[in-house]
């Protein structure tokens, strides 16, 4: 009999009871052979017969009162994402780093401070050791699956720890507010232990736990820095009090230092966390439009049923006002589509029957009857939030700087607080002083400000760029984007509108126009091309009635060759052509002529017995997108070259260059020339960028710095590019440099203002400059003024919506 084996992360479970509970419950479930818990690892491992569903083990444990998440040993190349728990700063993300990597398996592991997850790359991956590597390190993980990873629940983080240190804290405060005013009060000794005693160890405990983590696992982190230098602080304090206790003289006690340094702290960490939240709304009103129900047509009945259970094919039905459910193709109905948060474009689309819908759009005046096309994580929203929190997961070529910086952060400044010790000890023999001095130095280091400089800032960028539209795969394309040079366009469905329209077709020697229309019609009828579609809208236009061909045969970025009615035809491109027959000076006039008139040629010519003869004249009219000239404008005004790169012929291509002044134009070349255009472009340029969105421009998609597929283009473009128009305007090209260059401004900005910080307050903490107190203050606001600074980039407009068109 053959078995399968699963495996599950159990979360919930606290005691040997829990774990009996579960074992007993999975035991009973028929065809299952054995079920084994462990508390330790936190995981199930259940044996059972092939006819199984994992989906009844999963429902079974849910109904014990426990959540389950699958695991398995992963395939090459696969991707998981692990939420982090208890990072507090850039040494953490290190950290956490280093322990994933070293899981057999493992090829890379990237780790973010502002969204508190790892994801992680590799071959055959056991998720289980994962969690324990990290748990090693001193921090707690869970699996994250592909939905629960694009989820963004925020919960607001609790002022009440903040509240009742401060309270604690003030009357410790209090007599040095009022010392400028002439006012002496001072609080009894054990007034002070009483109040600073709650503060240091209940609401402070949460530095006590991370830095015992850190010193187990051999290494260092903010909180160990709070929690020697706070420690440090109380401790003098009781050594003072108890010393002095039989005194008649008041010792100076520092308990108010370590009180209010951790209230500061918390008051950080809380205005940290609500800052935080502001760098994930991108997202979070991504996730928002994720509709949980659809109605569904069935067996002649409407059906409320869940979204994870609409399959493909299925038909649903949109009332007005309500979410589109799915992803699909009217088959009834018209009416407009709101789509501004997943494209970005402002206005309501018209849509008719045979118009593709986009799931989480909101439906408008009408009621349609949707098939469905795609669902789950196949559909655009999915793609789009995918895309999107990649972007902001993976880490920009800059914070490799700080990586460097962080790893020996902590060790570095707890040598300069041991220092500052020494010298302040011997030189003056204060060692009370001494041990302020060392406690500031402990207390302004903020490695905290250094960890979130680099990913806050790539999280705003992409996250307003994809509220306009512009999908940006990964943080380094966001990064090379500014230095962008150079623009290569494609011309049809990039330039142009994409929807050209065959105006011209004329026979040679008095043929038959409807006979040689069906014929290019059969030629045609199974390709996708845009010149194709023409061909095909007008033979249904002159309800000709025509068949697929035979042994078709494309030839990449010249035609297609085939049979019909048992003979030979050639459709394609006028080069290709003249380089089949040789000699076409009896159509060079007529083709002259079209060209003028900026129309695309194709030609149809038959294989004879002895020779290849021309038999029609194709003539293709594009529209030029009204934004076209727009976007070549705002990328000479970046100081961009522009250039079209073309299959087209010659003198339409030179025409359209003409109109939209574009700087070089290179024509009548194949897809593998396109790529070969690219390195010499990079060669002359630097950095270049390459926008398309048909199959053939891949090859150029993937040899470009930065690939620019259009979203209303083919899958294959916007797979191979690193970069997605949704709405198809150039004019977010423009748009995507110039956040860019913001963005990776602002990453600049937060590194040096985290980098100012340590390097102008460790020097003043060290000479004796900054009192312990105001070092907390300073330390707790600089994470927050690096994440407020990267929120400025939400004041950024477009220029596509600014520039008349």
């Amino acid at each position: 009999m053959k078995t399968n084996t699963y495996q599950f992360i159990i979360e919930g479970m606290s005691c040997a009871s829990c774990v009996n509970r579960i074992e007993k419950a999975l035991n009973k479930v028929s065809g299952v052979l054995n079920a084994s818990v462990n508390l330790a690892t936190e995981k199930a491992t259940v044996q059972t017969n092939n006819d199984i569903d994992i989906t009844v083990l999963l429902h079974t444990i849910e109904n014990a009162g426990y959540h389950a998440i699958p695991i398995t040993a992963k395939d090459e190349h696969s991707e998981i994402t692990l939420s982090i728990i208890g990072m507090s700063c850039a040494s953490c993300v290190n950290r956490v780093e280093k322990a994933l990597k070293t899981v057999t398996g493992v090829q890379q592991a990237v780790v973010n401070l502002a969204t508190e997850k790892a994801t992680i790359r590799g071959n055959n991956i056991n998720v289980t050791d994962l969690i324990i590597a990290v748990k090693k390190a001193g921090y707690d993980a869970k699996i994250l699956n592909d939905q629960q990873s694009q989820q963004y629940h925020y919960k607001s983080p609790s002022l009440k720890p903040v509240i009742i240190s401060a309270l604690l804290a003030f009357p410790l405060l209090l007599p040095m507010l009022l010392m400028p005013f002439g006012i002496i009060v001072t609080l009894p000794g054990w007034l002070q232990l009483l109040l600073a005693t709650p503060v240091q160890f209940i609401l402070g405990a949460r530095f006590y736990r991370s830095a015992w983590k850190a010193i187990k696992s051999l290494s260092g982190n903010m909180d160990l820095l709070v929690a020697i230098g706070t420690s440090a602080a109380y401790g003098l304090s009781i050594f003072q009090l108890v010393i002095h206790w039989n005194s008649n003289q008041m010792p100076h006690l520092y308990f108010e230092s370590s009180a209010v340094i951790i209230t500061l702290i918390l008051l950080g960490k809380w205005l940290e966390a609500k800052a935080k939240h502001q760098t994930t709304q991108a997202i979070e009103a991504l996730t928002a439009l994720r509709p949980e129900t659809a109605r569904v047509r069935r067996d002649n009945q409407e059906l409320m049923i869940p979204i994870n259970q609409v399959k493909v094919d299925d038909i649903v039905i949109i009332k007005p006002g309500e979410s589109i459910a799915v992803d699909g193709i009217i088959i009834e109905g018209s009416s407009s589509s709101d789509e501004s948060l997943i494209t970005g474009e402002s206005l309501p689309v018209i849509k008719h029957i045979g118009d593709p819908v986009t799931g989480g759009a909101i439906n408008g005046e009408g009621l349609l009857i949707v098939k469905t096309t795609a669902i789950s994580n196949d559909s655009t929203l999915a793609k789009i939030i995918h895309m999107v929190e990649s972007a902001q997961t993976k880490k920009a070529p800059i914070q490799r700087i700080v990586d460097r910086i962080s790893a020996i952060f902590v060790p570095i400044i707890l040598l300069i607080a041991f220092i500052t010790l020494l010298l302040w000890g011997f030189i003056t023999n204060e060692w009370q002083l001494a041990l302020i001095n060392a406690i500031a130095v402990l207390v302004i280091a903020c490695p905290c400000a250094l960890g979130l400089a680099t990913p806050t800032a790539i999280m705003v960028g992409t996250g307003i760029a994809a509220r306009q539209g512009i999908l940006i795969k990964d943080a380094q394309t966001l990064e090379t984007i500014h230095s962008i040079r150079a623009v290569a366009f494609d011309k049809t469905g990039t330039l142009t509108v994409g929807k050209p329209e065959l105006i011209i077709f004329k026979v040679i020697n008095n043929s038959n126009e409807e006979a040689l229309l069906t014929i290019a019609a059969s030629i045609q009828s199974g390709s996708e091309h845009p010149l194709a579609k023409a061909v095909l809208a007008k033979a249904d236009e002159k309800h000709l009635n025509y068949q697929y061909a035979k042994n078709i045969e494309t030839i990449t970025g010249a035609g297609i060759k085939a049979i019909v009615d048992n003979r030979q035809y050639y459709l394609g491109s006028y080069p290709w052509i003249k380089s089949l027959i040789g000699d076409t000076n009896n159509i060079q006039d007529t083709i002259n002529e079209l060209e003028k008139k900026n129309l695309t040629i194709s030609l149809l010519a038959e294989k004879t017995t002895n020779n290849i003869n021309i038999i029609a004249i194709l003539g293709f009219f594009d529209v030029i997108k009204p934004e076209a000239k727009p976007a070549i404008e705002a990328l000479h005004e970046l100081h961009v070259k522009t250039i079209m790169l073309t299959g087209d012929n010659i003198n339409t291509a030179n025409i359209i260059a003409h109109d939209l002044s574009i700087d070089e134009v290179f024509a009548q070349i194949t897809p593998q020339i396109k790529a070969e255009k690219i390195y010499e472009l990079q060669k002359n340029y630097g950095k270049v960028a390459m926008v398309g969105d048909g199959i053939n421009d891949a090859p150029a998609l993937a040899a470009a710095d930065i690939g620019i597929a259009m979203g209303t283009g083919t899958d294959v473009a916007m797979h191979t590019a690193s970069m997605t128009l949704m709405r198809g305007n150039p004019l977010l090209i423009a748009d995507a440099i110039d956040i860019s260059r913001r963005t990776y401004n602002k990453i600049k900005q937060n590194l040096f203002w985290a980098f100012f910080y340590n390097a102008i307050g460790v020097p003043l903490a060290a000479l004796g400059l900054l009192n312990p107190m105001i070092a907390g203050a300073a330390m707790a606001l600089s994470s927050v003024s690096v994440i407020t600074n990267a929120l400025l980039l939400k004041r950024w407009q477009p220029k596509a919506k600014q520039r008349k068109v």
